[in-house]
């Protein structure tokens, strides 16, 4: 079957699956397993039918979408004009009432932003037909040209580490199923292509909360720079919204398919807005129950590991550790007895003085996150005088890039690719290009060698 076959033809209907509560299972086994082509299709059967739910927001004639798309870009700068003044005249911040709520919303976000891209890793094997060209170029710009200081998952890897938030066993279930939809759309890929061209041109749109969370993680002393990447890359003027608009024109079949085309292009377009938003996630955010979940995830570890010196209120630190439901009467026993001190400054607290510090008694029990937690909580209403440090930015310098030829992934490429000519090379490197691979070594070492033989070979 040829691609234009399939662009005109609806996919086969594949089993049902019911994801609910499965959704992190789903993601894991479409970035990992080796052959997850009939979870994709059941998998995105299941989000188009929730999908076709929702308002269809795309203009019926798709030779105004520049326009429109333009237009959306200029509102939302208008409207982050607006957000700027608020803030110049004295106004809080809208989004991260502290920083544990911003390092909250990074962790949460993770699914998605770890494969970036991933929708559109099904369309690389058709690399020879122009038509398809703005995409690519999206895809291989998301895996920054196989330059790691631009590749967009190892970025967010890095900020993921600056901050202890590798650990994703806190991470809700629903925050997995935009990640799942992206991956499952890059394994459908061509079979799928109006709704990946729909996803696209939803995702690539510059949305305000992207130019909010930029300007207040700064404030708060996180480098926004995988952020702003976004709000340039994606302009509507040359960047990926441009492109994501001309992809559809290119590739809109004759006239007597093009209605089933549409509604399938808009039913991608409203894969985007199924699952918690940036927006919903930001506000779903309370500090307290965040920190008790905390405690909570510790708790088991704790229970018995703490000496009867201490007693609050009569019980042991350990007798007060043996139910989730007796944390929130801990904390307010560690308050009596003057342990905590709420609306303080933390260094007040001695329970903060426990697990803070190179000397303290608990050092390395809480990570950076967690601390942040209990520090964010404790001081609740009070506020430092002090401003915070200015993040450490992600460095834009031209550097040559190293190939670690010991790494024995970057070993069983180049032997692949030994004696191969030009097009059985292309084939090879694809692989590599995945959403699960890309950003390690070999994957970048691939994706540079594939720009360039594309470049020879077209």
């Amino acid at each position: 079957m040829t691609v234009l076959t399939r662009l005109h033809s609806a996919p086969a209907q594949p089993q049902a699956i019911n994801p609910a509560g499965n959704l992190r299972q789903i993601y894991e086994a479409l970035l990992r397993e080796d052959d997850p082509q009939a979870l994709a299709q059941a998998f995105l059967q299941e989000q188009l039918q929730d999908a076709a739910q929702l308002t269809d927001p795309l203009p019926a004639d798709p030779t105004t979408w520049h326009a429109w798309v333009a237009d959306h870009c200029t509102d939302v700068g208008r409207q982050y004009a607006d957000y700027l003044q608020h803030r110049k005249a004295g106004g809080p911040r809208q989004f991260f009432a502290c920083k544990a709520q911003a390092l909250y919303f990074l962790q949460a976000v993770a699914p998605t932003k770890l494969v970036d891209g991933a929708w559109l890793a099904g369309l690389l094997p058709q690399w020879q037909d122009p038509r398809f060209s703005d995409l690519l170029t999206t895809y291989l710009e998301e895996l920054g040209d196989g330059n790691p200081a631009q590749n967009h998952v190892v970025i967010y890897r890095k900020l993921l580490a600056e901050h202890d938030l590798q650990d994703s066993s806190a991470t809700a279930d629903e925050h997995y199923l935009q990640g799942a939809l992206q991956l499952a759309l890059g394994i459908a890929g061509v079979d799928y292509l109006p709704e990946v061209i729909g996803y696209n041109l939803g995702y690539e749109q510059l949305p305000l909360h992207l130019l909010i969370s930029s300007y207040e993680l700064s404030e708060l002393g996180i480098d926004p720079y995988y952020f702003t990447l976004h709000v340039t890359i994606d302009n509507a003027s040359t960047g990926h919204a441009q492109k994501a608009v001309q992809a559809v024109l290119d590739l809109m079949p004759l006239e007597a398919d093009r209605a089933e085309f549409l509604r399938r292009v808009s039913l991608g377009y409203r894969l985007n807005d199924l699952g918690q938003g940036s927006r919903a996630i930001i506000e779903g955010f309370d500090l307290e129950q965040a920190l008790l979940a905390m405690l909570e995830r510790k708790r088991p570890f704790g229970q018995h590991m703490h000496s009867d010196y201490c007693r609050f209120e009569g019980q042991t630190v350990n007798q007060w550790l043996q139910t989730p439901e007796q944390l929130p009467g801990f904390l307010e026993a560690l308050q009596n007895k003057g342990w905590i001190k709420r609306h303080e400054d933390p260094q007040a607290s001695r329970f903060w003085q426990l697990i803070a510090g190179d000397g303290a008694a608990m050092f390395g029990v809480f990570n950076a996150y967690e601390k942040q937690l209990v520090h964010d909580w404790i001081a609740g209403d009070w506020t430092s005088s002090e401003k915070p440090r200015a993040p450490r930015r992600h460095s834009q310098m031209a550097a040559a890039i190293e190939v670690p030829e010991q790494d024995p992934d970057v070993q069983q490429l180049m032997a692949a690719l030994q004696g191969q000519d030009a097009l059985t090379q292309i084939a090879t490197l694809m692989p590599w290009l995945a959403p699960a691979r890309h950003a390690h070594p070999a994957g970048l070492l691939a994706t540079r060698r594939f720009i360039e033989l594309k470049s020879r070979l077209s």
